[in-house]
């Protein structure tokens, strides 16, 4: 008996070790660089429960699918954006993103039935191919509306993909993607909870949001496709968010995207980069850049955009998300801007959709106002992701402040260059922020602090 149990203790040491074995060789080999959290959230894990965190770390573990190769003079090579900051033209380009290019036009949507009327614009105005991709499709007035027009454009004989993030849309009816599918709409899940492990990772979700019409024009931001981006309901206002429609190079780029992201829903392709090529653009026109972040890309590319950003402000950071739980990195990188006289601005909502999210944010937002911020706290639910730094760049997309989509999904911003955009984003931003309380930091509990704390550890992988 005794022997039996110094086997099995054997036995289980030898199982632990293995365990910690493929983390290591898995995270090297596959250049799975993580925030120092994660990585010790791992270790404990594998070594506390191995039989349950091994084969899940195998599942979920790995984080990035685009290999870190770099070309030397890309950086050199690549001309800088007239009007934008040389910094950051310098920067995206050294991780090899398409550089920023002038477009025929760019309208911004201050409200959801802007939005609403530049989404079913771009939809009805389809002509040759439609290309829409959301995180989540509800079924409800939006989403009967959105697939209805997608039945209209299949009636015109446009060629029209859906592609689902199959979480996100986890509620959306299986028979309203079959009749869809029955009626001429290629329709694709993003990789589905229950598939092959090899082709993909179920934690790594798709929550890109855009809509693109003959490869020309382009309907983006942070809106999902469901009531509550949109359209009041009674005692429930619309939530507040930003979207934009563009014509041009940032369409264009916007449509190598969604084609990336279609070949690899189901896995078979997460490899695949957008090519650096410019395209062809007016003399004259708006100035934006199409950022793509995630699991595709080698880099963290909004997330070193935002820590430099801190070093590179002269004036201003004027920042809105729904989610504020941002890694040390960026949040020490913000509290050292706010010291050296740079005003840095945070709106959220006073409540978000998710309370967990609520309770994470909450050491941040202290640290932040003890540096010198300015935090508000909206009344009602703000989904805005946007960006204002100085008078130079505004970025408008799908990315929230937080660990999850700073790290692990596929996200898409937009940084606009032009002064209107700029000048646009930053009077919107200044009306929300006057109808917004100011934040109080005080003090938590014992048990509060604790909380915050489990909440916050857990919160890289929620």
């Amino acid at each position: 008996m005794i022997r039996v149990a110094v086997l099995s203790g054997l036995g289980h040491a030898v199982f632990v070790a293995v365990g910690l074995l493929i983390y290591v060789m898995a995270t090297r080999i596959g250049y799975q660089r993580r925030h120092p959290s994660a990585a010790m959230g791992w270790v404990l894990a594998i070594i506390a429960f191995p039989y349950f965190a091994v084969p899940l770390f195998l599942l979920v573990g790995t984080r990035k699918f685009g290999r870190p190769v770099r070309h030397a003079r890309l950086a050199s090579s690549t001309p800088l954006p007239q009007g934008g900051p040389a910094w950051a033209a310098e920067l995206l380009a050294c991780m090899e993103l398409a550089p920023a290019q002038r477009n025929h036009a760019v309208d911004m949507h201050a409200d959801g039935s802007a939005a609403l009327r530049g989404l079913m614009h771009t939809i009805d105005g389809a002509e040759r191919s439609l290309d829409v991709c959301t995180f989540v499709f509800a079924n409800d007035e939006i989403g009967r509306l959105v697939a209805q027009g997608l039945l209209r454009a299949v009636q015109r004989g446009v060629a029209v993909r859906l592609l689902v993030d199959a979480v996100g849309s986890l509620q959306m009816p299986h028979r309203l993607l079959r009749g869809l599918r029955r009626d001429g709409v290629q329709v694709q899940r993003f990789m589905p909870v229950l598939h092959n492990p090899l082709r993909g990772r179920t934690n790594l979700r798709n929550h890109r949001k855009l809509v693109v019409a003959d490869g020309e024009r382009l309907w983006s931001g942070g809106r999902n496709l469901a009531c509550e981006y949109f359209l009041d309901r009674p005692g429930v206002p619309a939530w507040i968010d930003l979207s934009y429609v563009a014509q041009g190079p940032l369409a264009v780029q916007a449509a190598l995207q969604f084609a990336a992201d279609w070949h690899a829903a189901s896995g078979r392709a997460p490899r695949t980069v957008l090519p650096l090529a410019p395209v062809p653009e007016p003399p004259e026109g708006p100035l934006a850049q199409w950022l793509p972040s995630g699991p595709d890309h080698a880099d963290d590319t909004v997330h070193a955009l935002l820590v430099a950003a801190a070093y590179h402000a002269r004036e201003r950071i004027v920042a809105f998300t729904p989610y504020f739980v941002p890694d040390d990195a960026l949040l020490e990188a913000w509290c050292l801007a706010c010291r050296r006289g740079v005003q840095v601005t945070l709106l959220v909502p006073a409540r978000s959709n998710h309370r967990l999210a609520d309770w994470a944010r909450e050491r941040s937002l202290r640290e932040l106002a003890a540096a010198g911020a300015q935090v508000w706290l909206a009344p009602h639910m703000v989904h805005a992701k946007a960006v204002l730094i100085d008078d130079e760049v505004a970025l408008c997309g799908s990315l929230n402040l937080d660990a999850r989509s700073l790290f692990l999904n596929y996200e898409a911003m937009a940084a606009f260059y032009s002064p209107a955009q700029v000048r646009w984003l930053a009077d919107w931003c200044g009306a929300e922020i006057a109808r917004a309380a100011p934040y109080r930091g005080r003090r938590p509990s014992w048990g509060r602090d604790v909380a915050e704390g489990v909440v916050r550890a857990v919160g890289f992988q929620l």
